[in-house]
């Protein structure tokens, strides 16, 4: 059985989260008390990510005062220009950019200005797709993306649209290969924060390692419970986690390997029947489909939170 990164590499997990606001954009604090929130609830990193627009006077907030030796920051930003498939604003996260990023540019397109900051050396990922109403389409415009906020709290609290994964299966059925993240999207008006993480394993916690991580998809999410170990074949799943009611394999069609109980901390699920599945008006025989390239795994816990790895794509197993 082949092992899946992260939890085969070397390092530790450590807790952020890449998508918050202060009074520096819209948010309701200041900096620095955004930051100690963060740090005071056990955190292990934050990226602040400001409105990057003209009326903030396109910020990358300037929080490497905070860093210590048991918590740093990400610089960062939430890039807009126009625009989507609705008309609005793209909103793009961008994790490592410079302090000095350029501002917007007239006439720059949201991928283009995405381009911008991958060629500035930035994890890029699509920010709220279900707020933003995103298609496939405007997924694939976004070519240098690293990865979909699948799960944003603020979003989720605000107006029941925290949910991405409808935008990423879509792109990874289609073959586009991406990595999930989860946020909160925080802005401390209301109860919109700590609701969604990314554990990245690295070997320190340096800014640095932490983005190189990011990028390498050395990281799954979560909003609770804990992944140990992951173990997979073309055939099977073994996994050890913290204690879960279920824990269910999807893949690019309707089928999916699940096991479900009271607190369950280790299975082994048998993931050959992803590629049979019920047809046409004879519902007793299964279809055998091509084989599934990818598989991703969701956690749920007795409080209904979630966790979620990276897809895995078979083809590199």
């Amino acid at each position: 059985m082949a092992e899946i990164a992260p939890f085969s590499s070397p390092g530790k997990f450590y807790k952020g989260n890449l998508h918050t606001h202060s009074n520096v954009s819209d948010g309701a604090l200041p900096l620095d008390q955004v930051v100690a929130a963060y740090r005071d609830r056990g955190y292990d990193f934050l990226q602040m990510s400001e409105h990057f627009v003209q009326n903030y006077d396109y910020p990358v907030a300037d929080t490497r005062p905070f860093r210590g030796n048991a918590f740093t920051t990400i610089l960062g930003a939430e890039l807009h220009a126009p625009e989507t498939s609705t008309g609005e604003l793209w909103h793009i996260l961008a994790a490592g950019l410079p302090l000095d990023f350029a501002p917007t540019e007239d006439g720059e397109s949201g991928p283009a200005l995405a381009q911008r900051a991958a060629d500035a050396g930035a994890f890029i990922a699509i920010a709220h797709p279900s707020w933003s109403q995103l298609t496939p389409e405007d997924g694939h415009a976004v070519g240098c993306a690293d990865a979909v906020e699948i799960y944003n709290h603020g979003c989720f609290t605000g107006n029941d649209r925290g949910d991405g994964w409808y935008l990423m299966d879509q792109m990874l059925r289609q073959g586009k290969r991406l990595t999930a993240i989860a946020t909160d999207d925080a802005h401390f008006h209301d109860d919109d924060a700590f609701g969604g993480w990314v554990h990245v394993k690295a070997e320190s916690l340096e800014p640095e390692a932490l983005l190189a991580g990011l990028k390498a998809g050395q990281f799954y999410s979560s909003q609770g419970p804990q992944i140990h170990e992951l173990t997979v074949t073309k055939d099977e799943v073994s996994i050890v986690c913290s204690p879960v009611d279920t824990i269910t394999v999807l893949c690019g069609n309707s089928r999916a390997a699940t096991r479900q109980g009271k607190s369950i901390t280790e299975a082994t699920l048998n993931i050959s029947s992803l590629n049979k599945f019920w047809t046409g008006r004879d519902r007793t025989v299964p279809k055998v489909s091509d084989p599934v390239p990818w598989i991703r795994i969701a956690l749920i816990d007795h409080g209904w939170r979630r966790a979620w790895t990276n897809p895995i794509w078979l083809d590199e197993l």
